[in-house]
């Protein structure tokens, strides 16, 4: 392979590994907090630590008003409003049933680009991305037939917010792709876009009466730890990063990657076992990645 191909293969288990651990973390904030204001925590820790990433790098953070009302709305749409409307799914679903609705993102993201830049879809491409969204789904196929008859119409509500989040994620990859295309440099277009979602999350916890505070034990601020430090800022300057180098629909298949990892270790901390439907899931996945990454 080539130097170009194992920087995008790094760049991807780079972005895998940080959001295979995100579900956990995420789902162990839910409860005393209020989504928002867990968000507001999240990033108002996150934006500073990216700007002055961007400032050690020497990247570019001054633009114009254009720019910045770009960096406005991909900061509500995939730093804000995307995790929030998780955070509230996470009340009504099981952390493996998020990944599997957030893995829509591969499929979402190569329908946007088609319809806003005219991109092609490339068949093999789609039909990578299918096979590993039906692979995991196959994987997650217990919890999914469990939250459908236990809980019946919250599961569907809690379905309908977490797909809502997965558009408003794919909506700001466009935003994010776009901006690319107008040489506006990944790192500093993040750190604004982190400083914009962080100032709407604390309007909506504003709006919302929801009180500022903190939970005050080790597993809500290592988790929030984690989730500022790997599943956020590691995370998004890969994968954004990523998405500049080898566009929209192929940097999305990471969304379909990580709820296999996410499965694994779903099986050592709660106790997931693995059945004939998931070792096929996972066949499916691992084809998928090689149809995906594989350049023509």
């Amino acid at each position: 392979m080539t130097r170009d191909h194992w920087i995008d293969l790094g760049l991807l288990a780079a972005i895998v590994f940080a959001w295979s651990t995100s579900w956990i973390a995420l789902k162990s904030q839910v409860g005393v907090v209020a989504p928002e204001v867990s968000v507001f925590w999240r990033f108002l820790l996150a934006a500073p630590l990216t700007f002055a990433y961007a400032t050690m790098r020497g990247s570019r953070l001054t633009f114009p008003l254009k720019a910045h009302l770009g960096f406005m709305a991909m900061g509500i749409l995939i730093f804000s409003t995307n995790f929030i409307l998780f955070y509230y799914g996470a009340v009504y679903l099981p952390s493996g049933l998020l990944s599997v609705v957030f893995s829509l993102a591969s499929v979402i993201n190569l329908l946007l680009a088609f319809l806003l830049f005219g991109d092609r879809i490339n068949l093999r491409v789609a039909l990578g991305g299918l096979a590993g969204f039906l692979g995991v789904a196959l994987m997650f196929q217990p919890e999914i037939a469990r939250a459908g008859t236990a809980a019946g119409g919250t599961v569907l509500f809690g379905l309908g917010l977490c797909a809502i989040g997965t558009l408003c994620f794919c909506f700001g990859n466009m935003l994010s792709s776009r901006l690319q295309r107008h040489s506006i440099p990944v790192i500093g277009a993040t750190a604004w876009g982190m400083a914009y979602g962080t100032i709407w999350a604390g309007l909506l916890g504003l709006v919302t009466g929801d009180r500022f505070q903190l939970e005050w034990t080790p597993l809500y601020f290592g988790s929030l730890a984690w989730l500022v430090l790997v599943s956020t800022v590691l995370a998004f300057l890969t994968y954004l990063t990523l998405l500049g180098r080898i566009g929209a629909a192929r940097a999305g298949y990471a969304t379909v990657l990580f709820p296999a990892f996410a499965l694994v270790i779903s099986s050592l901390v709660e106790g997931y076992v693995f059945t004939p439907f998931a070792l096929i899931g996972l066949g499916l996945v691992a084809f998928g990645n090689f149809l995906v990454l594989r350049r023509a």
